[in-house]
C-alpha cells in the first residue's frame, strides 16, 4: 500500500492534476487488493483478533469494486470517486498493517494505535462515498452494455440483471455500513480509553 501511495504522489507532481490518477496505480491496486482474500483466512485460525464477518464484508466489497465496477467499466476509472476510494483505502491499510506489525514487534507507538482509531472517522465516510459514487457512475454504462446480464431464454431456464444487482449492492451499504463504523466507533472507546487508563496508573 505504500507503493501505490507513492504512484499517487508521483503521478500527481508529474501530472500536476489529481483528475484520471488512477491510471498510475491500477497494477498495483488489483494485485495488492486482490492479495487482501489471502487476509480473510488468518482471522479463521485466530491470528489477528478481529471480527471475520466484518473483515470478510470489507475485503469482498473492496476486491468487487476493483474489478467488477472499476475495471470492468472502463468509463468509471476516470472518474474522481475512484481516487476517493484509493486514497481512503491506502491511508487505511498503511495505518492498520503498521498497527499489526508494531503490535507483533511488542512495541506499538502511541501515535499508531491512535491514528489506527481515530483517522477511520473521516476515511470511512470518505471511501464508502467514493464507492457508491463509483457505483453510481458505473450503473448508465452497464444498462447500455448489457455487461455480465443473463437474459430469458436460455438453456437453464436463468436471468440475471447486474444492473439490478448493482443497485441491490449500494441498498447493502444502509444496514452494514453504520455496524461497521459504531463497531470501530465501540473499538476506539474501548482501546484508548483503556490506553489512558494505563498511562494514568504508571
Amino acid at each position: 500500500w505504500l507503493v501505490i501511495a507513492v504512484g499517487l504522489v508521483r503521478a500527481y507532481l508529474t501530472k500536476g492534476s489529481y483528475h484520471s490518477l488512477y491510471y498510475s496505480i491500477e497494477k498495483p491496486l488489483k494485485f495488492f487488493q486482490t492479495g487482501a482474500l489471502l487476509e480473510v483466512g488468518v482471522y479463521f485460525p485466530g491470528i489477528v483478533p478481529s471480527s471475520v464477518v466484518l473483515t470478510a464484508f470489507q475485503v469482498m466489497s473492496r476486491v468487487f469494486l476493483t474489478w467488477a465496477v472499476t475495471h470492468s467499466v472502463k468509463e468509471v476509472q476516470t472518474e474522481d470517486s475512484v481516487l476517493l476510494f484509493v486514497v481512503a483505502w491506502t491511508i487505511t491499510e498503511i495505518i492498520r498493517y503498521s498497527f499489526y506489525t508494531f503490535s507483533l514487534l511488542n512495541h506499538l507507538p502511541y501515535l499508531i494505535k491512535w491514528a489506527r482509531y481515530t483517522l477511520f472517522i473521516v476515511l470511512y465516510p470518505m471511501g464508502v462515498s467514493g464507492e457508491l459514487l463509483t457505483i453510481y457512475a458505473a450503473l448508465p454504462f452497464v444498462r447500455q452494455s448489457g455487461l455480465y446480464s443473463i437474459s430469458l431464454p436460455n438453456k437453464y431456464n436463468f436471468s440475471f440483471d447486474y444492473y439490478t444487482f448493482l443497485i441491490l449492492i449500494m441498498i447493502s451499504y444502509i444496514p452494514i455500513f453504520p455496524q461497521l463504523y459504531f463497531h470501530m466507533l465501540h473499538q476506539r472507546r474501548k482501546v484508548l480509553s483503556h490506553t489512558e487508563e494505563h498511562k494514568k496508573s504508571e
